[in-house]
């Protein structure tokens, strides 16, 4: 089992909080930081000098950390409750609750179904609509763009992984993190067409990036609005 302490260091006048980590798995010592934090993963019996190590790449692992801090920052503050707004497809809409037989949305609004709220929450049958209308667009932009590129895809996972927002399996499976519902449609195409062109080119050399900009021609654009407003598309923080 991993062992874990808690440690400060000063790297370049800043105050560090970071965590030691043993793991069978490492084979060779590691600096790994992340939106909760910094974390030195060693080999088990291995003896590191992980202060050492931290002062070597204290330029790197500063700022690392300034550029989660900096993202943690921007994390919408969300109220689940009626009145608040919510993005759906890259435009904020209200969340109303009312009487009705079904979610829905228009331009406006998100429409939740009074009578679910009352049995669970709005926080979770937000969460279960925007997944709902997730798989339901999602399918229907992979399917539309695997027949023009040519490519077919074994299946579609909707996820919620932290950090990522799709990848593609050597089985042909496509997995899209279910907040790209959040996104513009643009920016959702171009997660799609990235994908699928994996199903042609694993890595991403010049034929990969040739290939998503023949049907993503600003996909560059896309890729950059995406990394500047991540933060945007956090549900609630449980996605930290």
């Amino acid at each position: 089992m991993a062992k874990a302490n808690r440690r400060n260091i000063d790297l370049l006048g800043n105050p560090v909080e970071y965590e030691v980590r043993h793991s069978a798995d490492a084979s060779e010592p590691r600096i790994d930081v992340d939106i909760h934090g910094v974390t030195v993963v060693v080999p088990e019996d291995d003896d590191v000098q992980h202060t050492e190590l931290l002062k070597e790449n204290a330029a790197w692992v500063v700022d690392q950390q300034r550029k989660y801090d900096a993202y943690r920052e921007q994390v919408p503050d969300r109220t689940f409750e009626a009145g608040e707004w919510f993005p759906f497809l890259g435009e904020d809409r209200e969340l109303v609750i009312e009487p009705r037989q079904k979610h829905g949305v228009d331009e406006d609004s998100i429409r939740l179904r009074k009578s679910a709220v009352e049995q669970s929450s709005i926080k979770q049958v937000l969460e279960n609509f925007y997944r709902s209308r997730a798989r339901e667009y999602l399918t229907d932009r992979t399917d539309h763009y695997a027949e023009r590129m040519g490519v077919k895809y074994e299946k579609l996972e909707l996820r919620n992984q932290r950090t990522r927002w799709g990848s593609c399996s050597t089985g042909g499976t496509i997995s899209l993190n279910w907040r790209l519902i959040m996104a513009p449609p643009d920016v959702v195409d171009y997660l799609v067409v990235h994908e699928l062109a994996h199903l042609t080119e694993q890595n991403h050399g010049g034929d990969f990036w040739r290939l998503v900009g023949k049907y993503v021609p600003e996909y560059k654009e896309k890729a950059e609005w995406l990394e500047q407003n991540s933060a945007k598309l956090i549900f609630s923080e449980e996605d930290l």
